[in-house]
């Protein structure tokens, strides 16, 4: 095990980064675990973590987050997990240009600031590892995930270019493919919708109905959903595997839609994503 390694961690308020930063700090990594609120970077203080406030929506923040962050570690990142992200419901039809932009602001544009100003930091080293989790909604579509699904496959598109970019230089790019997992992404994702959705104007709203019953059930909505262990499981392995995979696919849902990717016609498997 590579211990004593420095690994900078977003979305560590709950849920996959709060338990990755977790089972890494008790493995003997040195984590940066970051959150966009003040008071989840306070409570990971007080919990023993070194936090720092980090919102990937913020460019100004993302920049003052790695300045104090390279100070703090004397200019050293082994790695970086870029796990945070949100996903806002709704038709494609009924998002906003803002709406869409917002999620796009996070989940790609943020991660990407985030992961150049650390790469200058690696190549200098001769060594990393840049994980992201992505989702299987970066490999599928599915019905009512329109902004979600757009920033996992542009995050995908993203993340593939790099690793092709970086072959030879010692940094190595994994993209974790989680499907159902415990955490409090449905919750915020429903926040979200109640606050960018008009639902009762919309053509979708007898959809919608069955969507806010979905979002708002306690503990697994869906069958094979896993707990964030099964996610740090994938982390662990791409952070200290000789060669690490390029994808981790997580629950069954995952392999199974990406091996019907590869082998179904794309008609048959659309008919396939909308009962789902």
């Amino acid at each position: 095990m590579n211990i004593a390694k420095t690994i900078l961690i977003t979305g560590c308020s709950s849920g996959i980064g709060y338990h990755t930063a977790l089972t890494l700090k008790d493995r003997g990594y040195h984590v940066i675990a970051t959150a966009r609120k003040l008071e989840d970077v306070e409570r990971l203080t007080q919990e023993g973590f070194t936090a720092f406030h980090l919102d990937l929506a913020d460019s100004h923040n993302i920049q003052q987050a790695v300045k104090k962050i390279l100070a703090f570690t004397n200019g050293k990142i082994d790695a970086l997990f870029n796990n945070g992200a949100f996903g806002q419901p709704g038709a494609v039809e009924d998002l906003s240009r803002e709406v869409l932009r917002f999620q796009f602001e996070t989940n790609l544009f943020g991660t990407h600031e985030l992961t150049n100003l650390i790469l200058p930091i690696m190549r200098q080293q001769g060594h990393g590892r840049i994980i992201y989790n992505s989702s299987i909604l970066g490999l599928v579509a599915m019905r009512y995930r329109g902004a979600y699904n757009a920033s996992k496959f542009a995050l995908e598109g993203l993340a593939s270019t790099l690793r092709l970019e970086l072959y030879g230089s010692g940094i190595y790019i994994s993209l974790i493919e989680p499907g159902p997992i415990l955490s409090d992404f449905r919750s915020n994702s429903y926040t979200l919708y109640k606050q960018n959705i008009n639902a009762e104007n919309s053509f979708h709203k007898p959809a919608y109905d069955a969507m806010e019953t979905r979002l708002q059930k306690e503990g697994a909505a869906v069958a094979f959903t896993l707990p964030a262990s099964a996610v740090v499981e994938k982390v662990i392995h791409a952070l200290e595997a000789k060669k690490p995979k390029l994808h981790y696919y997580v629950t069954f849902p995952t392999y199974l839609f990406a091996a019907l990717k590869r082998l179904l016609p794309l008609s048959w498997l659309d008919h396939l994503l909308r009962m789902v």
